[in-house]
């Protein structure tokens, strides 16, 4: 136990003024001081020596996570300050969603930018092209204006999504190209389900009806060879507001496409905990940034569900060679 503090003896009529408290402090550092100089100090990898998976160190072309910014709710800088500064390790780009940066002053816009980057973080646009392409009906002038605005505000990578367009084929490859020769990475997004991207019923999805997963494949395929850095696969319709998952779907694009090409929307624990099952560790995920550190938890093998739990498992000497 500690030992008794002797404070100066005070009744209410002892005026302030000869009331002496000199010494008080360091008999106050005494008592409970003692749990403060006597605690360990502990170095910054204290845990290194538990084993866990071996994952490729950032810069990587597979085991990618993509986060979800601003959209449902807001992702500040300075929030985004402190998440990455946490767990910039495990995340590799920042997404923002619905168009949102189109919305912030430009002040904001560029440090949260900027804050990404700092922590070796690329910064994509989302699907935003399809709004412009709507509005515009598809002029050209307009749409490398947007471009060209996104480069100098320093997105990194240019989602082409079309969920609710049809857009024939050649165009949507000339789009590829396009944002490629402005400096941007061109980033397909992909799916079988038409109307897909607005959070529709399963009823309305399921009247509007999907697509073969061969169509989407040889999209992606045509994309890649005009230049598409990755190709993102849209989820509505395959795990996302669907009766019954689409695996035969999932399985059919891992199968034809090289997987250092495809990241996976998966927005649920279920969804990516499924990638992570089939694909292994080092699946290409897009997630909320509220699911970070769950995923990293999966990814690493330290954590799970039941049927996750301690078997996700990878050989560290493949990876070792998977470096970006």
């Amino acid at each position: 136990m500690h030992s008794a503090i002797n404070l100066p003896a005070i009744s209410s009529r002892t005026p302030l003024k000869h009331i002496s408290f000199r010494n008080t402090s360091s008999q106050f550092s005494r008592a409970f001081g003692s749990s403060q100089t006597n605690r360990v100090k502990h170095s910054a990898h204290d845990f290194e020596f538990l084993p866990n998976n071996t994952l490729p160190a950032k810069p990587r072309k597979t085991g990618l996570t993509e986060i979800r910014g601003p959209y449902y709710a807001p992702v500040t800088q300075t929030y985004l300050d402190d998440l990455l500064k946490d767990w910039g390790s495990y995340v590799d780009g920042v997404k923002f969603a619905g168009g949102s940066f189109s919305l912030m002053p430009p002040d904001r816009l560029r440090a949260l930018i900027d804050t990404a980057h700092d922590y070796g973080c690329y910064v994509s646009t989302g699907g935003f092209i399809e709004r412009i392409l709507s509005v515009s009906s598809g002029n050209q002038g307009v749409i490398e204006k947007y471009l060209r605005t996104c480069k100098e505000f320093g997105f990194d990578v240019l989602e082409l999504s079309s969920g609710f367009l049809s857009l024939p084929a050649d165009d949507w490859a000339a789009l590829v190209e396009l944002t490629a020769s402005q400096g941007l990475k061109p980033k397909p997004e992909i799916g079988i389900q038409w109307g897909a991207g607005g959070d529709a019923s399963v009823a309305e999805l399921e009247a509007a009806g999907t697509r073969d997963p061969k169509w989407l494949i040889d999209r992606a395929n045509k994309f890649l060879d005009a230049g598409a850095y990755m190709i993102m696969i849209e989820s509505e319709g395959i795990t996302e507001n669907v009766k019954e998952w689409r695996t035969d779907v999932i399985s059919a694009i891992t199968s034809g496409l090289p997987k250092d090409k495809i990241m996976f929307e998966a927005a649920d624990p279920s969804v990516f905990a499924y990638h992570i099952q089939n694909q292994g560790a080092d699946a290409n995920l897009f997630v909320d940034h509220s699911q970070i550190v769950q995923l990293a938890c999966l990814r690493k093998g330290i954590w799970g569900t039941g049927e996750t739990f301690s078997r996700i498992v990878t050989y560290g000497g493949y990876q070792g060679s998977n470096k970006g």
